[in-house]
């Protein structure tokens, strides 16, 4: 079985390490922010957007705007792939550019505009790592997959699956009537914190982190990546 070429290896390897390095900072985001902002004095927040109102707004947005950068680069098999990764990388910009509304005082002088604006762009972004995790991830060049490929199926529809569920409890949990009850327990902050986990699970995967294909196969046709100018 003839290799790939120097070059074209070297593209796919550098591809894949990107998809690696956006899972890996999907994963380290809500631990980072939580760990960083103890060691910091700073108690853990409602949520992870919630973080934009302290001293760790820098990691937060720069985080967000480095995950966007990646989205508008990729490129998968159809069109629809490069729509969903700019539309993606729309919506990250703007849950890290309009801010959630701060908790205490502060929040009456919040404009509501930018609040409603924050929480229409996290729902969007959630939903659009879930497409790719739940039809673009599945898709393959392949009359027959590998073993490894199923598997690597099987986590993307666990892990799209699991960002809507947190996206429903997050709802749930701001019901009037609910959200005083288990406001103690944060959990928009840990419900917030498992999708991204998901999600950088399902990076992680794509990048083939783990369960890279063992098995002799048809070398499948590179695409690059675009590179923002």
């Amino acid at each position: 079985m003839p290799r790939l070429p120097s070059k074209e290896e070297h593209l796919v390897r550098s591809y894949l390490s990107l998809r690696k390095a956006v899972g890996v900072i999907g994963i380290g985001l809500p631990f980072t922010l939580a760990i960083g902002g103890l060691l910091l004095g700073i108690d853990l927040q409602e949520s992870i957007s919630a973080y934009y109102h302290t001293e760790m707004r820098d990691l937060f947005v720069g985080s967000l705007c480095a995950i966007a950068v990646f989205l508008w680069s990729y490129r998968g098999f159809e069109r629809r792939d490069d729509i969903a990764g700019n539309l993606a990388c729309i919506f990250a910009l703007g849950v890290a550019f309009f801010p959630t509304a701060p908790g205490g005082p502060e929040a009456k002088e919040f404009p509501v505009i930018l609040g409603r604006l924050h929480t229409l762009f996290t729902a969007a972004f959630f939903l659009t790592l879930a497409y790719f995790s739940l039809f673009l991830f599945r898709l393959s060049d392949q009359e027959t997959p590998t073993g490894e490929k199923f598997v690597r199926n099987f986590i993307y529809l666990i892990c799209g699956y699991a960002m809507i569920t947190c996206l429903i409890l997050i709802g749930i949990a701001n019901i009037p009537a609910i959200a005083p009850l288990v406001r103690v327990y944060k959990p928009i902050f840990w419900l917030e914190a498992c999708a991204i986990v998901f999600f950088g699970v399902s990076w992680l995967v794509k990048g083939e982190a783990i369960l890279q294909d063992h098995t002799v196969r048809v070398a499948t046709r590179l695409v690059a990546p675009r590179i923002p100018m």
